[in-house]
């Protein structure tokens, strides 16, 4: 019986040591697996769980030589950053106060691997310092959450929706939008407004205003809606109807000046000084303006006005409106005949070719294969909402829940 109770204290702690020891390897297995299954980290697409970062921004006067050096890196492989990858990214468009990072290697050297210059925001490109030297571009992921506010003009647009939170570039958004259907100038206090639109966000870092995805403008009693809807690989603003808020056309193919010329039947020529019809509207602005093109269509000339245009294009836009632009200093890359160009895409800039005095944008307007004065013309609506796509519209309508 002694030599039983002397043993039993020494079975139980040796019971429950063994029990311990059990529960701490546990623990230590699973402490182990944790560490074994951290999720690797990246940055710019990159894992950089084995590299070092050093982030850096673009200062004044600075320029990929100075920065490359820096890190050791050798003129062979700046030159061919500057020159090869032109078509990813032309090098000479790096901005003071933009974001930069090189990843680095572990070593004793701290060998670059990569380098990222941030165009933006969102879109960054990358360079690869391997003996590759590979380059490619990226998009930081964004987040998008949807804003909405309301209220009451007392003075202004601008002020109301300052006063409501709002962003202060959603005035010129809505400007835009209703361009074609509200005199902002008639804005008047009492009008009401309501606005659901997108603020954009980097891991929590807000960046900027999205588009607008609906509105509503009560201006002296008479409601406009506004709602975004995309057919067509196009997104664009309808009303309550489906009706296009988009006019087909643009009231003017550039920026401008002044009108220096207008349509008549019976102008006399500030060059031949011969009385002749000028049926086009002569825009004034400064050579180098971009021109666009007033609406959708297919370049069907680009050449040499031999009578005096100079440098020329003709877009035809459907089967009644043709449209031609004159003087051009030169004409946007990739423009030819036969393009195909949606409305506001770049097609020239203004100069002084052909028979002419100074630098402006002759703009001639065809109906029917007769010339009509572009000032005076009301143009047609853009396509409203398909009647295959009016069931998505309305239901997107109802989402947004403005009436």
């Amino acid at each position: 019986m002694k030599f039983r109770k002397s043993i039993l204290p020494s079975l139980l702690i040796a019971l429950n040591t063994l029990i311990s020891s059990c529960g701490n390897s546990d623990n230590n297995t699973h402490k182990q697996e944790s560490k074994e299954t951290k999720e690797p980290e990246f940055l710019y697409g990159i894992c950089i769980d084995s590299l070092d970062v050093k982030l850096d921004t673009i200062k004044k006067n600075q320029f990929l030589s100075n920065i490359m050096l820096k890190q050791n890196i050798d003129y062979n492989t700046i030159t061919h950053i500057e020159k090869k990858h032109k078509n990813v990214f032309d090098i000479r468009k790096i901005k003071p106060g933009h974001k930069h990072t090189f990843l680095l290697k572990r070593d004793s050297l701290s060998t670059p691997l990569f380098w990222i210059y941030e165009i933006d925001k969102i879109n960054y490109v990358v360079y690869s310092l391997t003996d590759s030297l590979s380059a490619w571009c990226g998009k930081k992921e964004v987040d998008i959450k949807t804003e909405h506010i309301e209220g009451v003009i007392n003075s202004s647009l601008w002020n109301a929706i300052q006063d409501a939170g709002g962003e202060p570039n959603l005035t010129m958004e809505m400007s835009d939008i209703y361009s074609w259907t509200v005199d902002f100038f008639g804005i008047q206090p009492g009008d009401t407004f309501k606005v659901i639109y997108e603020k954009k966000y980097i891991k929590d870092e807000y960046i900027g205003m999205g588009k607008i995805l609906a509105c509503y403008l009560n201006n002296a009693g008479s409601k406009h809606y506004a709602y975004y809807f995309e057919q067509n690989n196009r997104g664009e603003y309808f009303d309550e109807n489906g009706d296009n808020l988009r006019k087909a056309f643009l009231k003017a193919p550039l920026n401008y000046r002044r009108i220096s010329s207008t349509f008549s039947n019976a102008r006399r020529h500030p060059v031949t000084k011969k009385v002749r019809p000028h049926h086009g509207v002569d825009y004034a602005a400064p050579t180098g303006t971009p021109v666009v093109t007033i609406g959708d269509g297919t370049v069907i000339e680009k050449g040499w006005d031999s009578k005096g245009g100079g440098n020329y294009l003709k877009i035809k836009h459907n089967s009644t409106y043709t449209t031609t632009y004159m003087h051009l200093n030169g004409f946007a890359k990739g423009i030819q005949k036969g393009s195909k160009v949606k409305q506001g895409d770049l097609i020239g800039y203004v100069g002084s070719t052909g028979m002419s005095t100074g630098p402006h944008l002759d703009f001639r307007l065809n109906k029917n294969g007769t010339y009509i004065n572009p000032l005076t013309f009301n143009p047609p609506s853009a396509e409203p909402v398909s009647e295959e796509n009016k069931t998505a519209f309305e239901e997107n309508m109802l989402l947004y829940n403005l009436q």
